[in-house]
């Protein structure tokens, strides 16, 4: 029987008191994709980070071609040939694209960097990923998925053994996904043992061999990918039925019709949205479709006011409104919720309580300061009404999971009170579990009169909440159709379908 490459025996990690792996056995061999499975919480990063030597393990060991390891810090994971790609993107975009993929290995001649050799290494590794990008071009001025690709290609720059991969695709479309999976299947034909988490159950049934999956910290259990059906890989992860998922909201009508809280109308902002009409309806989820870069993003910067318009006029309840800013949106109700949690959402270092208040704090401004005692008061009502875990105000956001952060930065935008609520990409990288409570949530508000517009770049996720879904393409929305109309095979089609066609 082949010997496994990684192996973690036992594995257990406590944080304080609590357990965040209890015991865990995962075997890992050469020249397979393996997933890692569950809910925000279950103990999947925790594993990535021993392994990768990030934490250390409280009990347990970890092996390596069947022998004892034991990694101080992630430098002796990657001496060993073990590298992480995490969703949340560590480069450094004031740095060319070579000098990411070199970074800490530089090439040197005479005792300083050779930097036209790192171009060429850069220039090869990037052409294995298919990529034609300049070596020596800023990184940030690269979209996200080009940047995901080059961390990619970083991992792979050096003697890699085992990559693990995680969210690789939470910002890639279609075609850069089936690039991905082409290097991944290279990869793992060459004998690398590969890692991949993610939260599309396509993909993982698409490129994994096994799964294993973890609930609560504990090993639920390991299983061949061609022998799981879907509901019972859910069942396993959920320890629970996942069938109760709310489809839509209910309609609210106003004497026969129904009112539109925001309309947009030619709104036009630089090269990315042109002439684009949109009504955000009260007590309606207004699902958007669209291809990466179609717009879908400049769309939502526009119309709440992140991004000053080209063209193009807003009317918030009927009355011309000029949107100039953030601050202005927010007192008029309306709000919006980043696609990058990282960088425009959480701020990690403060409490979670803290991340909640932020927003009601800066508008009522420094000279009225909310008092702690109310503080605390807003903070645990939200928390104890949207289920934010755990239950510690003082606990640094940043450490919550991906599912629990999303609830804080939606718990920051109702403490608001808004009207108008503008979600992009609101359950990207997270657990099923965390899904299913989000897209409720999106539900309720709706029920209860909020105008919601719904970006996700899951097809099937649009139609399940959307009662009408726009499909922006090109910059433009180039049709708003109700959800009862399409099916996702109906909606990929106009999503792709060349504006020529139309």
């Amino acid at each position: 029987m082949e010997r496994p490459l990684v192996e973690l025996v036992g594995a257990t990690v406590y944080f304080g008191a609590d357990a965040a792996l209890d015991g865990v056995d995962f075997q890992l061999f050469p020249g397979e994709v393996h997933s890692l499975m569950g809910e925000n919480g279950a103990g999947k990063s925790t594993l990535i980070k021993a392994l990768t030597g990030a934490l250390q393990l409280s009990s347990g060991e970890i092996r390596l071609d069947g022998a004892p390891v034991r990694f101080h810090s992630p430098h002796d994971a990657q001496l060993a040939g073990i590298r992480a790609v995490y969703q949340e993107i560590d480069l450094l975009p004031n740095l060319s694209v070579a000098e990411n993929i070199a970074l800490g290995s530089e090439s040197r001649r005479f005792g300083l960097i050779d930097r036209a050799e790192m171009r060429v290494r850069a220039h090869a590794v990037l052409a294995d990923l298919g990529l034609d990008i300049d070596p020596a071009s800023l990184l940030g001025r690269h979209s996200i998925a080009v940047q995901q690709l080059v961390a990619i290609a970083r991992a792979i720059s050096t003697d890699v053994r085992v990559l693990v991969l995680d969210e690789p695709t939470s910002s890639l479309d279609q075609a850069e996904c089936t690039e991905l999976f082409r290097v991944v299947r290279d990869l793992k034909a060459r004998g690398v043992a590969i890692i991949f988490i993610s939260h599309f159950l396509d993909q993982v049934y698409e490129i994994c061999d096994r799964v294993t999956v973890l609930r609560d910290g504990k090993l639920v259990g390991e299983y061949l990918t061609r022998e799981l059906l879907r509901i019972d890989l859910v069942h396993a992860m959920l320890g629970r039925s996942a069938d109760k998922l709310r489809t839509r909201s209910r309609l609210h009508v106003v004497d026969g019709r129904r009112e539109p809280y925001l309309s947009a109308r030619s709104v036009s902002v630089g090269s990315g949205i042109a002439e684009a009409d949109v009504d955000m309806v009260e007590g309606e989820v207004l699902g958007v479709a669209g291809l990466l870069g179609s717009g879908r993003t400049e769309l939502a910067r526009a119309i709440t006011g992140i991004d000053r318009l080209d063209a193009g006029i807003i009317r918030v309840q009927g009355a011309k409104e000029g949107i100039g800013g953030p601050r202005t949106a927010i007192s008029l109700g309306v709000v919006y919720s980043s696609e990058n949690r990282r960088a425009e959402g959480i701020i990690g270092d403060l409490s979670v309580g803290e991340n909640i208040t932020l927003a009601l704090q800066a508008e009522r401004g420094i000279l009225h300061r909310i008092r702690p005692s109310r503080q605390r008061e807003l903070a645990l009502s939200w928390m104890e009404a949207l289920d934010i875990r755990p239950r510690d105000l003082d606990r640094p956001a940043g450490t919550l999971s991906g599912g629990n952060q999303q609830k804080v930065l939606l718990a920051r935008l109702l403490a608001l009170s808004p009207r108008a609520l503008v979600l992009d990409e609101p359950t990207r990288g997270i657990d099923v579990g965390a899904k299913v409570e989000v897209q409720n949530l999106v539900g309720e508000l709706a029920d209860n009169g909020l105008s919601v517009m719904f970006i996700s770049a899951e097809l099937e996720e649009v139609l399940r909440v959307g009662n009408r879904v726009a499909i922006v393409q090109g910059g433009r929305i180039v049709d708003t159709l109700p959800s009862d109309e399409l099916t996702p095979d109906v909606l990929t089609a106009l999503v792709a379908q060349p504006e020529s066609e139309r």
